[in-house]
């Protein structure tokens, strides 16, 4: 199992020991996009937050996965988000306009209640959105997801390069953290000369090492007969008839609640 930062936090590790693993990925893919249609559609806080609120009590309380460790998962997103929603909400000007400003001398950087407001509800939009899909991959494994866009007739290269990639990325990420390990252990960041260095060789041998696990993956394919075609396995499992119900029943609340407050 490939870890997908230096951090510790591995989806893949989480998504296989979730107790929602036993539920069909198809059902759990669908409904999690669902949700995240329905959040972008709707485009009101109120929905994001009850999309928030329910992605992150399905994935502790049912999915079992602890409180800090999703916490963990989201602080990835959430960087972004904030990047985002300062540059919506922040605007140049060559006049102090708005309800705040500062003068940066050549400019003026404004800021408006309107503006905040309207940076505070995409972010919470967005949130939702990535909250759905935290939902389904925190409780699906990547072969499964892939396995089930292959059975909706996505093209089988999509997939394929998809799946490749993926594991690709967390292979290199792996041995990228080794080296950084190797590196510091022998003081290679001690002062800003130093790690500039380190820096260099580490990117120049992280590209020597690409190029030799790219032939080592091709050849553990050929080795195992590949034909130009991946097959994914899977596992037949039920669909939970309670299951359905809550999801019918908590979808047609948004849908009412929605109705409601628009």
């Amino acid at each position: 199992m490939h870890h997908h930062n230096t951090g510790g936090i591995a989806i893949d590790s989480y998504a296989c020991n979730s107790r929602l693993r036993h539920i069909s990925a198809g059902f759990k893919a669908g409904f999690s996009m669902l949700l995240l249609l329905f959040c972008i559609f709707a485009d009101h806080p109120v929905i994001s937050v009850l999309l928030i609120l329910f992605a992150a009590s399905v994935t502790v309380f049912l999915g079992g996965i602890p409180l800090h460790d999703y916490l963990s998962v989201l602080g990835i997103p959430v960087f972004f988000v904030l990047l985002g929603g300062i540059a919506i909400a922040v605007d140049l000007s060559l006049q102090p306009t708005g309800d705040f400003y500062l003068n940066l001398f050549f400019c003026y950087l404004c800021v408006t209640y309107a503006g905040i407001l309207k940076a505070f509800f995409l972010m919470l939009k967005v949130f939702g959105a990535v909250s759905c899909m935290f939902l389904m991959t925190l409780s699906t494994p990547s072969h499964e997801l892939f396995a089930v866009l292959h059975k909706i007739h996505c093209p089988s290269l999509f997939t394929e390069l998809m799946h490749m990639i993926y594991r690709y990325i967390f292979i290199l990420l792996e041995v990228q953290h080794n080296m950084q390990i190797s590196a510091e252990a022998r003081l290679g960041f001690c002062d800003f000369r130093t790690s500039c260095y380190s820096f260099g060789q580490i990117a120049a041998n992280l590209f020597i090492v690409a190029l030799k696990k790219a032939n080592a993956y091709y050849d553990a394919m050929e080795a195992r007969c590949y034909d130009g075609t991946l097959c994914f396995l899977e596992e037949k499992k039920k669909l939970p008839l309670p299951y359905i119900i809550a999801s019918g029943t908590f979808f047609l609340f948004l849908v009412v609640l929605w109705l409601f407050i628009r």
